[in-house]
């Protein structure tokens, strides 16, 4: 594990954004843990995830020209990203988010920002059905421009309703990355990194969890 993927664990779980215990999931499981990436809701809070994903992008080694962030969550998540990127690794990258609706006045258009060209790196928060994905992975597409890849902030390793998770099967159709921040092998890893610990306890149950439900 990287540092800045010990330091995002350790922020996440401090601030309650990950937390461990008893969780009914949409799908009807029970997850000994859950990950609510919509309490990334104060400036500091945005701050830390969009270093965080600035650092994920450069360990990746992705290359890409371009940040996109799907309507509306990933609007507030590109421009902390591209800004993270500057601030904290001299890259002055170019980025857009579209509408959900087209504008039919002033500049009119779907899309803000920079123009869609080049290798296109989307940004969004996670991924669940793949459904946002795939509408977005339409929009660039239909500007002729390339997928680089995609950027999330935590990969559950999960199976969907078939033997693949939704990432694998979105890496699949599409033949493109997806890059998270962190996966649940990370979770499993720094919760067994110190028996003494409190959130050792949880190991077991998280680890139980990954054998019934978890893809390689």
């Amino acid at each position: 594990m990287q540092d800045f993927q010990r330091r995002f664990l350790e922020f996440v779980i401090d601030q309650e954004i990950l937390r461990f215990g008893s969780f009914t999931l949409k799908s009807g499981r029970v997850s000994p843990y859950f990950f609510n990436a919509g309490l990334f809701n104060t400036g500091a809070r945005l701050s830390f995830l969009a270093g965080s994903y600035a650092q994920a992008i450069v360990h990746s080694r992705l290359p890409f020209d371009m940040l996109f962030g799907p309507a509306y969550k990933g609007i507030p998540l590109v421009a902390a990203t591209a800004m993270a990127l500057h601030r904290d690794h001299g890259l002055d990258t170019a980025w857009c988010f579209n509408r959900k609706e087209a504008k039919d006045h002033g500049e009119g258009g779907l899309l803000v920002g920079a123009d869609l060209a080049g290798r296109v790196l989307l940004v969004d928060d996670v991924i669940t059905a793949g459904t946002a994905v795939r509408e977005s992975v339409g929009i660039v597409r239909g500007r002729d421009a390339e997928l680089a890849g995609i950027l999330i902030a935590m990969d559950r390793q999960e199976r969907g309703a078939g033997p693949a998770s939704a990432i694998h099967e979105i890496e699949k159709e599409f033949s493109t990355r997806v890059v998270s921040v962190v996966n649940l092998e990370d979770v499993i890893d720094y919760l067994g990194a110190d028996p003494g610990s409190e959130l050792h306890a949880h190991l077991d149950a998280v680890r139980a969890y990954r054998e019934q439900f978890g893809v390689g």
